[in-house]
Formats: C-alpha cells, structure tokens, sequence
C-alpha cells in the first residue's frame, strides 16, 4: 500500500476515492463504477499473488482479506468512510452519485436483483470453475463438470433474460457492471456467445462503452500474463489464507 492519496490530498487534489484494486473481474467491477460514474480516484495495487491482502493495514479497510475496497474522503457526514465487498460498493456509489440504479421502487429492486444474483452466483461459480480448470494441481473431472455446467446454466439464464430487456434491469445498471467483468473469460468455460445471441449483443455493447474500456485498462500492465508461480498459488490457495489474523 502507498500513501500517493494522501501526498494528492495534500497537494490540493480533487481524489475524493481511495481503490484497493487488483485487476480481476471483482475489481474491475469497482473500476468501471468508478469511470461510469464519473468518480476521481487513486488506485492502491493489492498484489493478491504477492500477499498484499494479508497487510495489517489493508485488513483494517477489509478485514475479510479481499479485493476490492475503498474509502470515500467524502464518505457521509464528510468524514471517511471505508467498504469492503464489491457489490456493497457498487450500491454505495449508485446511492452516492445517484447514477445507475433507477429510482422506481420496481426498477431499484430488479437492479437489485440481478447484482443479488452475480454475488450470489455468478461469481462463486465461475470462480470455482477457474479454480479447478486453471489453478488446481490436481484435475478432478467431477469438481470441473460440476462447475463449468454451472457457468452453462448461468450463462443461459442471462441469454433469456436479455432476450426480454436491453440490458438486466432494463436500463444499463450496476446490475450489468456487475455481471460483465466475469463474462469476458467466456472462452475458458466452453462458452460460446454465438449460442447465446442475446447475451453476445449485450457483452458487445458493454465492451463498447468507453468507460468500460477504462476501467479495464486500470493496472492492466500488472495483470498476470504467465502461469502463477507455486509460492503465489500457496499465497492465494495453500495455508497462507487461512492463518488467524
């Protein structure tokens, strides 16, 4: 963690959002918020792979160890105000801005309802799905079909959802901020959007969105682009995580 925010706060700047980010599709959820809203912030790389997420002074912003969280400087009553999970964040932000959640009770919830269901589910199961495909050792046939089916039935639950709306809940929300970083991997889970016509119109839009494709630039440079080295696989899968903090 750096201090850039602070020495920026100092110096007079307009940086109101401190982001703990590490470019994976939970924090690039928080990015494109951030770009969609219009938001001034400064990133603080989390590096997952190295144990930055263990850091005493992280933990204090996110006690649960992940990514991503932040601190509004200008968090309610104007004093800081810091939020660990990413779809509590992304609820604040639409609050805050009163962007992307619609106001009509009908609407906010069906918003609301689909962010429900990429928490949910979306993102444990096409997590596990990596895991096993990716990351584990040992590949179990079972643990890789139970999970990649899962991402299928998902993924066909959306298409028929965005064969009767634009988008999620309708209009552009959170909700689709939400859903679209876990579909950019589509490939690795044998999906293919060219069966799923409705979902491939929606992803194409959403990757179009200038926004967008800013959020997904933010630390794209630290992206890992090689296979993780077993002291990074120990950090983020071994007993590492679950030691007593």
């Amino acid at each position: 963690m750096d201090d850039a925010s602070e020495e920026a706060r100092n110096a007079g700047s307009t940086i109101v959002i401190d982001l703990y980010f590490w470019p994976t599709p939970n924090g690039y959820k928080i990015s494109i918020a951030l770009e969609e809203m219009g938001l001034d912030y400064t990133v603080h790389g989390i590096d997952i792979g190295a144990g930055d997420q263990f850091d005493p002074e992280f933990l204090k912003i996110a006690p649960n160890n992940r990514i991503p969280a932040i601190i509004d400087h200008d968090g309610p009553g104007g004093v800081d105000f810091h939020l660990m999970e990413s779809g509590a964040i992304l609820l604040y932000l639409a609050r805050k801005t009163g962007q992307f959640l619609p106001t009509d009770p009908v609407d906010e919830f069906r918003a609301i309802e689909w962010l429900m269901w990429q928490m949910g589910g979306v993102g444990p199961m096409f997590g596990q799905a990596n895991h096993f495909i990716v990351y584990a050792k040992d590949k179990i046939d079972y643990a890789i079909d139970r999970y990649r089916n899962e991402v299928h039935r998902l993924c066909r639950v959306l298409n028929k959802r965005l064969g009767e709306a634009e988008y999620v809940a309708g209009e552009y929300t959170i909700a689709d901020m939400a859903i679209f970083p876990w579909m950019r991997a589509h490939d690795r889970y044998d999906v293919d959007l060219d069966a799923l016509p409705n979902v491939k119109r929606w992803f194409e839009a959403i990757d179009s969105r200038p926004a967008v494709q800013r959020g997904l630039a933010v630390l794209e440079e630290r992206r890992r682009k090689v296979p993780m080295t077993d002291e990074q696989k120990e950090v983020m899968f071994g007993a590492t995580q679950f030691k007593e903090r």
